[in-house]
């Protein structure tokens, strides 16, 4: 496995016959999706007209996984992906758990939006966004320690979500 967006490529023909035969494609191999189902068609082309079936995958969302189609939009949007910086994949993945935004180029403009970072807790991000705010900057410092971050971030996640270590804004 190299880790990258790849789908194992069979036939619904073949499994019927009681055979696995396919191959696991990685798709950052191929330049857009016509030529990777050019090279579907040539794997199997002991076959006239192949029904392909996508058997597994790895290395992309599950919300864009299907046994039986790798649409074009879905290929487009697998390549999208691959161009996100690694630490961003994570994040993005998180996103599409807790907000279900689904199969259309939208969701990285969504994902872009709404992504706020990385924290260890939703009192963390509390901390983060009143220093990044400047809200205690004039308060004495006997005073801020005082200030209840777990209010707060109570408060902040009517508006915000925290999944996986992540914040996103609703």
């Amino acid at each position: 496995s190299t880790g990258n967006p790849a789908v194992y490529v069979g036939t619904y023909h073949k499994y019927a016959s009681g055979s696995l035969f396919g191959m696991w494609m990685d798709l950052t191999k191929f330049y857009d999706y016509e030529e990777f189902m050019d090279a579907c068609r040539a794997l199997h082309n002991d076959e006239e007209d192949p029904e392909f079936m996508f058997q597994d995958y790895e290395g992309f969302p599950e919300d864009w996984y299907s046994e039986s189609s790798l649409d074009e939009d879905t290929f487009d949007l697998i390549q999208k992906y691959v161009d996100l910086d690694d630490d961003k994949k994570d994040a993005f993945e998180a996103f599409m758990e807790c907000k279900s935004s689904g199969r259309d180029a939208e969701v990285f403009e969504d994902f872009e939006d709404c992504y706020q970072g990385e924290f260890d807790s939703e009192e963390d991000f509390a901390r983060y966004i009143a220093h990044e705010c400047c809200m205690l900057d004039n308060v004495p410092d006997s005073i801020t320690q005082y200030f209840d971050y777990e209010a707060f971030a109570r408060d902040l996640f009517m508006e915000y979500t925290y999944w996986n270590g992540y914040v996103f804004r609703d």
